[in-house]
């Protein structure tokens, strides 16, 4: 099977308004200009991956069951706005957490880049022809440990600023509908015959 480009997205503040914490389908709602990024990117056929944090498992806030519903209803959200939802990766641990399991230093907690390499096993992506779109610069560090490139969305959600050579954005933009101008900008190889 030949390997296909995606672009991975992030969830809060990136395709969704940043509501921390929130497994509530009601309470989903897009960011600004993301309804008109998912619609550009679905009309060019991308693959599209969100990969997410979701230590709310580990801190023993919500079930890991309740991010079933959060897929259904991005799915949909997707959907009315034209595109796809290839996949759906997150990661419900964080070392400081207090639910047994799920406490733990892992590797798909970003910014390290095992949701993305996983997915691209599993999704038989083509990560150095893929991109990754985030709101802070431990998404920039997944994307490009994983051997995309990435784009920081400027939205004020990044506060720390950690510099370092695996944190520097291919580019930026101030919303999803910006990102996705530059990536389809360079051309998504594949793009057209997925959607054709």
């Amino acid at each position: 099977m030949a390997l296909r480009p995606a672009v991975f997205l992030d969830k809060d503040g990136t395709v969704l308004a940043d509501e921390p914490y929130n497994v509530d389908p009601g309470r989903m709602a897009y960011a600004p200009q993301a309804f008109a990024g998912l619609t550009r990117l679905g009309a060019a056929g991308a693959v599209l991956v969100v990969v997410s944090n979701q230590p709310g498992v580990a801190k023993g806030l919500f079930p890991a069951s309740a991010l079933e519903r959060v897929h259904v209803k991005l799915a949909a959200m997707f959907r009315a706005a034209g595109a796809h939802l290839d996949g759906f990766y997150w990661c419900p641990h964080h070392p400081h957490g207090v639910v047994e399991g799920y406490a733990i230093e892992c590797d798909c907690r970003k910014p390290r880049p095992g949701l993305l390499l996983r997915a691209a096993a599993e999704m038989a992506l083509d990560l150095p022809a893929s991109w990754f779109i985030g709101d802070i610069l431990d998404d920039v560090e997944a994307g490009n440990l994983a051997g995309c490139r990435s784009i920081l969305l400027d939205v004020g959600h990044e506060t720390e600023w950690r510099p370092g050579p695996d944190r520097l954005p291919f580019g930026r933009a101030p919303d999803l509908d910006a990102a996705a101008r530059i990536v389809l900008s360079e051309q998504i190889p594949g793009g057209a015959e997925r959607k054709a």
